[in-house]
């Protein structure tokens, strides 16, 4: 019977991938702009995934980070590849299903990401949660998310960017139930509150950030506190954009820049914000969800 269901399963992610190949076919797969010091760091560390891989070619962890090793310096359809392959082997293992979502969402293609999240979701039900390592450790080297955390929130930005916020809505209160510490919850309620403000629930969304006033230890996610702190009225738009302008009118961070965009948009104006979304898509940062959220914004 599990021989069965097994190949099932192994059946199963052979026809989601033949499904999808039309999307990876069709998309775009532009480099992330790395500094040569990064640049290095990822290529050294592709290697070494990619050596351990040959010693275990059967091995879930060796598969995950060659797939993830894969994709930093822009290598996602390979890098989806790797996980659809993975999927064959390992077809309960939610890892491959989160990690082969998050390059379906890099290269936009929207509907197989909400689908492998949504699996993910179903695989990690009822288990403990557990530690996701970064691909390159931050400041203090302590990572900031679990697996549980990164499929709910990566869900609600797959519906969010599809324009279903009713579904995202659904993925980011999940997400809030397993965001342990301040770095997540503070990612996890921005999105959560522009998500409410696209569905008219202003008063919800005020009380979404409520929790973040005053000083919050952070370790990396500071864009989006700053952004909280917009919508709290604790500064302005326009001394953020200050902060984030570049060389040739280029906004310097996506993020910041969709969220200002976003700010603009969801109270009224929409001009301001469709320049705004446009001078993110100016510049280079193709592979960021600031990036790709303000180009779903300008083709809607």
């Amino acid at each position: 019977m599990r021989t069965a269901f097994l190949a099932f399963m192994i059946l199963l992610s052979c026809s989601q991938f033949a499904g999808a190949k039309g999307c990876i076919e069709k998309a775009r797969e532009v480099a992330p702009a790395l500094s040569d010091t990064v640049r290095i760091q990822y290529n050294e560390k592709l290697a070494e995934a990619k050596a351990a891989f040959d010693a275990r070619p059967r091995d879930a962890e060796a598969i995950v980070w060659l797939g993830r090793r894969t994709a930093y310096p822009g290598r996602y359809k390979d890098s989806i590849r790797i996980f659809t392959d993975g999927i064959a082997l390992f077809p309960n293992d939610a890892r491959m299903y989160r990690h082969r979502g998050h390059r379906y969402l890099t290269l936009r293609c929207f509907d197989e990401a909400v689908a492998d999240f949504e699996k993910a979701a179903i695989l990690v039900k009822g288990k403990s949660d557990e530690i996701e390592p970064d691909g390159l450790p931050n400041a203090k080297n302590i990572p900031t998310s679990t697996l549980q955390s990164n499929i709910w929130y990566h869900l609600g930005l797959a519906y969010y960017l599809k324009g279903d916020f009713k579904s995202a809505l659904r993925a980011y209160r999940e997400a809030e139930t397993v965001s342990t510490n301040n770095d997540m919850r503070v990612a996890t309620a921005y999105w959560h509150y522009m998500t409410l403000r696209r569905l008219g629930k202003t008063k919800e969304a005020k009380r979404v950030l409520e929790p973040y006033s005053g000083n919050i230890e952070l370790i990396e996610n500071n864009d989006y506190l700053q952004l909280i702190k917009l919508n709290r009225g604790e500064t302005t738009a326009d001394t953020m954009l200050a902060g984030i302008q570049g060389p040739a009118d280029i906004l310097g961070s996506a993020s910041i820049g969709y969220g200002i965009g976003n700010y603009f948009f969801y109270n009224g104006d929409r001009e301001k914000a469709r320049t705004i979304f446009r001078k993110i898509v100016e510049g280079n940062q193709w592979s960021s969800f600031g990036y790709i959220a303000a180009e779903a914004e300008l083709k809607r």
